[in-house]
């Protein structure tokens, strides 16, 4: 396998960025979510960036184009919102990383679909040639699709989403991963320069204490099995989709508070136990894990935590990722996902308080946004640490000629 430039400079703007919730997917229940609307950040969009700069000096975001609402029908896209949100982008200095599959697909598509990968080929090629219209200069960052060892369990093991199956999560993984791969392909051809994020989450399963030997090799297995989809992309796995090596540019981790779990009876690790879980493996172990299967620069694409310990999570992610600088991964930006606040896809009035922004509902209108104070002090902590703990840029030695 190649070595890969570390020396490669970062082409985030901003260490830190926001994660703004653009879910589109077919919920539990079968209702079509749209989170962008929901969460007010369509309508507010000029205000959210000039709140995160403003707040916490952050210039790049993850945002995404809603596939199902883009789509309507088959190979006829809409871009007009897109639009309107890299308009803004534009305007006030903010840097788009785009999902172009977040989750959901149009009302007439399943990864299990004979047409899905050649279909989602296509919106890569329309994307390109849309945005490269709009901007014909400057770097774009993709996201194929987002998180497809979490999509594949929810659509094909637990009935969460579209296509509704129990059993089936190997044939959506692999139906996921096949679009993603004819994408990369299609998004290459159309702009060689276009740079890919993968968003994969990050996990570690645990045996009971005391297990045997068993079950401590199903839970090595089962956590094994969180790369599955990378290692497809990479042609490691089922090379007969496709995949190759190259297509591996930049891993994005997704990683929060219930990422740890024993495997059976199933319970969550606790992160903040005191004294502390021996059986919680820190986040820097897990990052530098990552980044030594692949050798590739990583990113935490999505980070938060629910509810009152919010800013204990901040200041403990800020830990770990200056620990994993400092024992060299080469770890590009965090991203604080979701930024503001967003109901759950089943209950919609059960909002999160997940985020950096509280959202106020009110009967007309989006969401007001309200800063909570305690998370945002944890958050320019932790802003602070990594900063504290980031390898500084070398200036160039003079040249002498004496």
């Amino acid at each position: 396998m190649p070595h890969h430039d570390h020396t490669a400079a970062s082409p985030f703007r901003s260490f830190w960025m926001a994660g703004y919730e653009c879910t589109d997917q077919l919920n539990a229940f079968g209702n079509r979510v749209d989170f962008l609307p929901l969460t007010g950040h369509l309508q507010l969009i000029e205000q959210d960036y000039q709140d995160i700069q403003r707040e916490f000096k952050i210039q790049t975001v993850r945002e995404g184009i809603r596939w199902s609402q883009i789509e309507t029908t088959p190979y006829h896209y809409d871009w007009s919102t897109v639009q309107a949100m890299l308009e803004v982008g534009q305007r006030l200095g903010v840097q788009q990383i785009w999902d172009l599959c977040h989750f959901g697909y149009p009302d007439d598509l399943t990864p299990l679909h004979p047409m899905f990968a050649r279909r989602f080929s296509a919106l890569c090629r329309a994307f390109v040639n849309f945005y490269r219209q709009q901007r014909p200069e400057g770097e774009l960052i993709v996201t194929p699709i987002n998180e497809v060892s979490f999509m594949s369990w929810l659509g094909g093991d637990v009935r969460g989403t579209s296509p509704y199956c129990v059993g089936q999560g190997w044939e959506v993984k692999r139906g996921l991963m096949r679009a993603y791969i004819e994408g990369v392909a299609a998004l290459r051809e159309a702009d060689p320069s276009i740079r890919i994020l993968t968003t994969e989450p990050l996990i570690n399963v645990v045996p009971r204490l005391g297990a045997g030997r068993a079950e401590r090799q199903r839970c090595a297995e089962f956590t094994n099995n969180q790369f599955q989809s990378v290692d497809m992309l990479a042609g490691r796995l089922c090379p007969e989709l496709g995949g190759r090596e190259e297509y591996l540019d930049m891993l994005g981790f997704n990683f929060y508070y219930d990422n740890q779990w024993q495997l059976e009876p199933h319970e969550t690790i606790g992160w903040a136990d005191t004294p502390a879980n021996p059986r919680w493996t820190p986040l820097h172990k897990l990052l530098q894990m990552a980044h030594r299967r692949y050798d590739r620069p990583v990113v935490l694409t999505e980070t938060s935590h629910p509810g009152v310990d919010r800013p204990k999570w901040w200041q403990y992610i800020g830990q770990e990722c200056a620990k994993a600088l400092q024992t060299g991964v080469p770890l590009w930006g965090v991203c604080c996902y979701p930024i503001i606040d967003r109901p759950d896809w089943d209950f919609l009035d059960n909002w999160h308080r997940s985020g950096l922004w509280d959202a106020e509902l009110r009967p007309d209108g989006p969401p007001l946004r309200i800063l909570d104070q305690p998370s945002a002090e944890a958050l320019r902590q932790a802003q602070a640490t990594v900063a504290a703990a980031r390898p500084r840029r070398q200036p160039k030695p003079e040249l002498s000629f004496s």
